[in-house]
């Protein structure tokens, strides 16, 4: 007797497809497994998502699946509800959301990397002991935060506000202990936003847990490591799983705790593809499973600090820093008006950054800005180094004698002459992190410099060994992008300097200002965690800004409250919901038109749908970019349309490029 398999298969548009199948009684296949079935030319792997007796499609147009995966368990109910609300709610197909989700071993004709990585999987030793080891004492704060999480019950969403080195991670860890203790079948998920944040952490879990299996799921793991930890995972037997955002589409059976860490970070909204914010489908997961779901910043999301503000979330407070005398870094401002800045720095960050090389501690250089210039030109007829294939400059990369635009990976050698003078002298503008180390360098040569960032750190391990220089302290003065500016306990950094902070005023990004008033705060907390005497100074020529007297006082409460005034009177987020359209096309008016096309496509008064626009960056790897905002004060409201208009744009026949985002970050 034949039964029918409704099928999802990751394809960009009709995801879900019928198969026959012999259904012999006794050897049925089951909803959540895995098949082998024909499409098109190639063979696919898919995940069964319906069992039926009858297809609607024509008996003679039927293929037949080839194989079940019957040595792997179903993927649960639970986890198939969760890959259709994202499918439904982002909009995309239930195969795009489904299998991207899964290891790409488990994706492929063969099963002989699974095979092997359940042979391996059932040799590994796990002494399935949840007891924890030196368990340090809390203080009152700490204590009161870490039983709050573990004796949760059901569904409780909590935002955990704790200042930097207020000991957050302590705080997860012994939630964790009460959470394994009671449940030993239990599974906990912790999520940080970058992958360069997880060695550290992962560190503490074993050492915390060493007779518990841990998981660990992010991009930079092989495809075997993959699979394996997601096995491990899957079977139930890593009680812990650490990853970063596409770890929260794995498959855990036996979740009861979910952990974000640095909930407010950009990081965790996936910008390619499905663009699905991995924090809020983990607060849906959690709702879903009527688990806890703790969220952890010193500078939490708007979005999160309104929840907790209208009752939503559950918010508890770590004020002071866990470090016995460890108190928050000075922070004062340079003002670059008076102090002219050589080769970057400030005379006054110039006398800090001595002092600290005399007293033998380390310094931080924050500079958000790679490479060694961000543009070279000509200062004869005023060439300037633009990319040809985008509305971007080409930026210097002076060690590698190579210009190179950051949007489209386009690299050529530095010209020995103006391509439009001829002039000779061509100069660099501005400053990156080359550009500061070289600076550094000529002004203290006995120092140990070290740079991190996106350049630096290409190599697999490179980051991670970086930054055990830096907590060895084999490094005197550490120079960084945003990768250093998160999550990491340095013990002996008591300096931190902040360069050129102040395009982020000047932005049209409504959420620059939260941007960078959470990148400064994150960056000053890497100071004096220790105990140590501390400060920050900031570099700029604004230091009347409203932002920056925030900052001085750490005070996060009153500038996300006015922040949050400001959104509410401009009908912003989180007071407004939102979905971007995006367009893309070789020349910008066919994709303006295409989106004029989209505008009156579905008459409607329960939305507002703005006109079409340039995007910021117009065109990239010579693609022109447009975009059209659609905005509602209901989300309900905006979802019903969203669902129709989706459907009306798919059958418009046209060449160019489109995607849909759901709450977008970036406008």
């Amino acid at each position: 007797m034949a039964c029918i398999l409704q099928i999802a298969l990751d394809t960009p548009l009709d995801s879900v497809f019928d198969y026959r199948w012999p259904c012999e009684p006794g050897s049925e296949p089951l909803v959540g497994q895995l098949a082998l079935v024909p499409f098109g030319r190639r063979e696919a792997v898919g995940v069964i998502v319906a069992i039926k007796a009858s297809s609607e499609v024509p008996e003679d147009k039927l293929k037949d699946a080839l194989a079940v995966r019957g040595q792997l368990a179903p993927l649960s109910p639970q986890w198939l509800a969760l890959a259709r609300f994202a499918a439904d709610y982002y909009h995309r197909p239930l195969g795009e959301v489904a299998m991207p989700g899964l290891p790409k071993n488990l994706r492929l004709a063969s099963t002989v990397a699974l095979d092997r990585a359940l042979k391996k999987l059932a040799k590994l030793a796990d002494d399935h002991d949840p007891a924890p080891v030196d368990m340090p004492a809390l203080n009152p704060a700490q204590r009161q935060a870490a039983d709050a999480i573990g004796g949760a019950q059901g569904f409780a969403p909590l935002l955990l506000y704790g200042v930097t080195g207020s000991g957050k991670t302590e705080v997860y860890l012994q939630a964790c202990a009460q959470v394994l203790g009671r449940d030993h079948d239990a599974q906990i998920l912790i999520m940080v936003p970058e992958i360069n944040l997880t060695p550290q952490l992962e560190a503490n879990i074993r050492a915390r847990f060493p007779g518990v299996m841990l998981a660990t799921l992010h991009s930079g793991l092989s495809e075997g490591e993959r699979m394996l930890h997601w096995l491990a995972a899957h079977q139930g037997r890593a009680r812990i799983v650490l990853g970063t955002r596409l770890a929260i589409l794995s498959s855990l059976p036996h979740l009861k705790l979910i952990v974000i860490d640095e909930e407010h970070d950009p990081s965790y909204k996936q910008q390619e593809g499905l663009r699905y914010s991995a924090r809020d489908l983990a607060v849906w997961r959690a709702r879903q499973l009527a688990i806890p779901i703790v969220l952890g910043s010193a500078t939490p999301s708007l979005e999160s600090w309104h929840h907790a503000q209208t009752g939503r979330y559950r918010r508890l407070e770590l004020r002071e820093r866990a470090v016995r005398d460890a108190v928050l870094p000075r922070v004062k401002l340079i003002d670059m008006e008076r102090d002219k800045p050589k080769e970057g720095l400030t005379s006054t960050l110039i006398a800090a950054l001595r002092s600290r090389l005399e007293r033998g501690e380390q310094s931080l250089l924050f500079l958000n800005r790679r490479g060694y210039a961000p543009v070279i030109c000509c200062e004869a007829c005023g060439w300037i180094s633009d990319c040809t294939r985008c509305s971007a400059h080409m930026v210097l990369h002076r060690p590698e004698r190579r210009l190179r635009c950051h949007h489209c990976s386009l690299e050529m050698r530095i010209p020995h002459a103006c391509p439009t003078c001829g002039n000779i002298d061509l100069q660099p503008l501005g400053r990156g992190t080359q550009r500061v180390e070289e600076g550094l360098s000529a002004l203290f040569p006995q120092a140990r410099i070290l740079r991190i960032d996106a350049d630096s750190t290409r190599l697999k391990g490179s980051a991670q060994a970086a930054f055990d220089a830096v907590h060895r302290g084999e490094v005197d003065i550490l120079i960084g992008t945003q990768m250093v500016a998160k999550g990491h306990d340095f013990k002996k950094l008591t300096l931190v300097g902040v360069l050129n902070p102040d395009t982020a005023l000047f932005s049209q990004d409504y959420r620059a200002s939260e941007r960078l008033f959470a990148q400064l705060m994150q960056v000053a907390g890497r100071a004096g965690r220790a105990g140590l005497e501390s400060e920050v100074l900031i570099q700029s020529r604004y230091c009347q800004h409203p932002l920056y007297g925030a900052v001085m006082r750490h005070d996060y409460d009153r500038f996300a409250g006015d922040l949050l005034e400001e959104r509410h009177q401009a009908a912003l987020p989180p007071f407004m919901y939102q979905a971007l359209l995006r367009a893309e096309a070789p020349e910008l008016a066919t994709a303006i038109a295409f989106l004029e096309s989209a505008r009156d496509v579905l008459p409607t008064d329960a939305v507002v749908i703005n006109d079409p626009i340039p995007m910021t960056m117009t065109r990239v790897h010579n693609v022109d970019r447009a975009q059209l905002l659609v905005e509602s004060n209901s989300r309900p409201a905006l979802q019903t349309f969203l669902t129709a208009w989706v459907d009306l744009l798919r059958a418009m026949k046209t060449r160019v490029r489109w995607s849909l985002e759901v709450d977008p970050l970036d406008i």
